[in-house]
């Protein structure tokens, strides 16, 4: 018989931070006893708790930049980013696009709303502890709309959070007829953003889409003012060439990111390119999700031919590759110490 598990979900540590205020950690705290923290104690991982992360989501993503340049795969879904982990890479991504897609099977123009992602963003850090940037699109709005953004993702466990200059509705960054809000603009968001933080550490990430819009020129300008405004982080979208990513390299003297998004105007260059020219962090926002989609798509296909699903086995996570990535013999092996327990002599 399947044992009926109680309502706790494992999640990572308090993330309390080293610079919140006693609100701040108040509002993570009941968020962290509503979900409850039970520990894995049949994983192949250590459950987070137990490994003692006394450092912030935004410290930890900037030491594993600091380590060198990290490779951030976007994570459709919570099993998705525990397979992230699994594998061993050092922070992942929730994209904009892929939650739209993923989600709510909706264009990325900006349509999910600051609820949603903030809902979405807990659910990863609650199944991870790795670092996970968060692709908060426009912002939700102006400076003071922005100000509540930053507070609730980082409430919810964002180690970066990352804004861009386009106007609402936006457009995925590789296609054409975007336009930009004023750099005046995205500048004054961005010290919203920085004001907004509790913990100086969290990462506010600024993309810029000019490159699609004007030129590199720019794109650079727009970068440097970003920086000024507070900008820990830059994400120069759309480049054209290795030329050109080396360039913005040369141009920006902060930490970069690189989006290896596929299908669109950046050419795919590799992690050793990209960790040559000097960028910190590689995104792969949309891969996953595709090479899932596409598994959906021929799997049916052969179901709806051959009747029986018996020819794709072979192409399948076993059940217990599943149950291994989600910790159910340490679900079975709580639940079975639970009632082992001897009664307590008050109620004996």
């Amino acid at each position: 018989m399947v044992p009926i598990f109680g309502s706790g979900i494992p999640i990572s540590p308090l993330r309390f931070n080293t610079h919140a205020s006693d609100h701040s950690a108040e509002c993570q705290c009941s968020v962290a006893f509503r979900l409850g923290c039970p520990k894995r104690t049949g994983s192949k991982t250590n459950h987070p708790a137990e490994k003692h992360v006394s450092a912030s989501p935004g410290k930890r993503l900037r030491d594993a930049a600091k380590d060198g340049t990290i490779q951030v795969p976007g994570a459709f879904n919570a099993l998705a980013a525990r397979q992230i982990e699994r594998t061993g890479f050092a922070a992942a991504y929730l994209s904009g696009a892929a939650f739209s897609a993923g989600d709510f099977a909706l264009p990325d123009i900006g349509l999910f709303t600051l609820t949603e992602l903030v809902a979405e963003t807990r659910q990863l850090t609650a199944a991870v502890d790795i670092p996970l940037i968060v692709d908060a699109d426009t912002g939700f709005g102006e400076a003071l709309n922005l100000e509540r953004a930053v507070c609730e993702l980082e409430h919810a466990g964002a180690a970066a959070i990352q804004l861009e200059d386009q106007v609402l509705p936006k457009r995925c960054g590789h296609l054409s007829g975007k336009t930009l809000v004023s750099t005046q603009e995205m500048c004054a968001k961005i010290r919203a953003a920085v004001s907004a933080r509790k913990d100086s550490d969290l990462v506010i990430l600024a993309r810029t889409d000019a490159r699609g819009v004007n030129d590199l020129e720019d794109a650079i300008e727009r970068a440097k003012a970003f920086v000024q405004a507070g900008a820990d982080w830059v994400f120069p979208e759309a480049l054209q060439n290795k030329e050109e990513f080396a360039a913005f390299a040369q141009a920006v003297n902060v930490p970069l990111v690189a989006n290896m998004t596929e299908f669109g105007k950046s050419p795919l260059l590799t992690h050793h390119d990209l960790a040559t020219l000097g960028y910190a962090a590689v995104l792969y926002p949309v891969t996953l999700l595709r090479l899932a989609m596409k598994q959906v798509e021929a799997g049916l296909g052969i179901l709806k031919s051959a009747g029986t699903q018996e020819s794709l086995l072979g192409q399948m996570q076993t059940r217990q590759e599943l149950y291994d990535l989600l910790d159910y013999e340490g679900y079975e092996q709580r639940d079975h110490a639970h009632f082992q327990q001897p009664p307590s002599e008050e109620t004996s």
